[in-house]
């Protein structure tokens, strides 16, 4: 009997000396994460759940490793009991340690600077790749502790018989969830959309608050929220306005009288922009696009760093010329002519030949969209499509080679003319 406490001693023992080692290890880690931002998260995210795994993979085998005298009658449900608990310990731990890095690697990445369209990618990425982490750890935990009890292992083999049945039938009958599911991880990969973007769905313009495996939360801008699943950003279209950069353009068009003054109207315009800190200097073009039904139509196109400076630069420019219009130009205001004339003979008469005033220049590129400035280029070049190569000369021959040939095709066949008969002949 002086042997049993031995054991006993051993078993309370061991958990104490992993709690110790786990204490020195953590030290360690702390010390390193002051250099590292790994090293920092583990020591955050995995200590408790370290030391749970730790002291139950001691205490099991401290029980295990007793000797047969020392066996009590529970003893073998009490090692299944501990071998469970082993096996949800880690995968605490792995969860942990994987979640550590991927805020970790989050850190690296921030969204609160103006350029941030690569950060926003890779945080949804990791979004959506926590969300797999974690079903994923729960649902292979959960497979091997049911693979511990025996009655489990003994009916797999049935199991894994009826498994093609039963898939079929599990994935006609969640065909809808698991379309979402696949969507979603779709969006995250293919960087369709990404968190904090600007989009515009069913009408209404938002911002990407949430991306799940199964929905996507967007934010109007009156604070309301449309749930969409995700496959309907992979099956319907929809507007990205921050797919590659935040900057937007924005037009303005309002109606004018035909004798309204443009170039002054263009002035007013660039002179507006010039005094607001909404505009950002790449854009400000003022075109008439139509002159129909007795009215001119102007737009003013305009350009922002972003979608809200972009709304509240269109709201001033708007505002601004039409009370400069008014203020200035009232005869520019629009207006309805009718002219009533009597069916009298002698009513009409000539006009005589008046020459039209020159008009001032505009502006550099104020009056041109695709051309007369840097951007105007660069965007005309994006719009012109692909560049077509010089023909050469064998080219041409061949070109009108072959127009010939098809004139020929397309001439129909003559008819043989008649000749008139010879004197002789008759």
């Amino acid at each position: 009997m002086q042997h049993v406490p031995w054991p006993l001693a051993v078993v309370l023992a061991a958990p104490l000396a992993a709690l110790l080692a786990v204490a020195v290890i953590h030290r360690v880690v702390v010390r390193l994460g002051r250099r590292s931002v790994i090293m920092a998260e583990l020591a955050s995210h995995t200590h408790r759940a370290f030391q749970v795994f730790a002291a139950m993979l001691a205490l099991r085998i401290a029980l295990q490793a007793t000797p047969l005298w020392f066996d009590f009658e529970m003893k073998p449900e009490l090692l299944h009991l501990m071998g469970i608990g082993v096996i949800l310990a880690g995968a605490w731990l792995v969860a942990t340690v994987l979640l550590a890095l991927e805020d970790a690697i989050e850190v690296r990445y921030r969204i609160d600077v103006p350029d941030n369209r690569q950060a926003r990618r890779v945080r949804t990425q990791i979004l959506l790749l926590r969300r797999v982490t974690i079903a994923a750890i729960v649902v292979i935990t959960l497979g091997v502790v049911l693979m511990t009890f025996p009655q489990v292992r003994t009916i797999g083999a049935s199991v894994l018989a009826s498994a093609g049945i039963i898939g079929i039938v599990a994935a006609l009958a969640a065909q809808s969830v698991l379309g979402n599911v696949i969507a979603g991880l779709q969006l995250a990969f293919s960087d369709a959309i990404r968190l904090d973007d600007v989009v515009v769905v069913e009408g209404e313009w938002a911002r990407v608050e949430e991306i799940t495996l199964s929905h996507v939360v967007l934010q109007i801008w009156d604070d309301r929220r449309l749930i969409l699943p995700t496959s309907y950003f992979t099956t319907k279209p929809y507007q990205n306005w921050t797919r590659t950069k935040s900057e937007v353009l924005g037009a303005v068009e309002f109606d004018v009288d035909w004798t309204a003054p443009v170039q002054p109207l263009r002035d007013e315009l660039r002179r507006l922009v010039e005094t607001s800190d909404l505009w950002d200097r790449r854009v400000c073009v003022l075109q008439v696009t139509d002159a129909v039904g007795g009215l001119v139509r102007l737009r003013a196109l305009v350009s922002a760093g972003d979608a809200p400076r972009l709304w509240d630069l269109r709201c001033l420019v708007r505002e601004h010329l039409i009370a400069w219009v008014r203020d200035h130009q009232p005869d520019a205001l629009p207006r309805r002519r009718a002219e009533l004339a009597t069916a009298q003979p002698g009513s009409w008469r000539w006009l005589p030949r008046t020459t039209p005033a020159k008009a001032a220049a505009p502006a550099d590129g104020d009056d041109r969209l695709f051309s007369g400035s840097h951007d105007g280029d660069a965007r005309g070049t994006a719009f012109a499509g692909p560049e077509q190569p010089e023909p050469t000369l064998q080219d041409t021959v061949l070109d009108e080679q072959t127009a010939l040939d098809q004139l020929d095709e397309d001439e129909p066949p003559s008819v043989p003319r008649r000749t008139p008969p010879t004197r002789d002949a008759r």
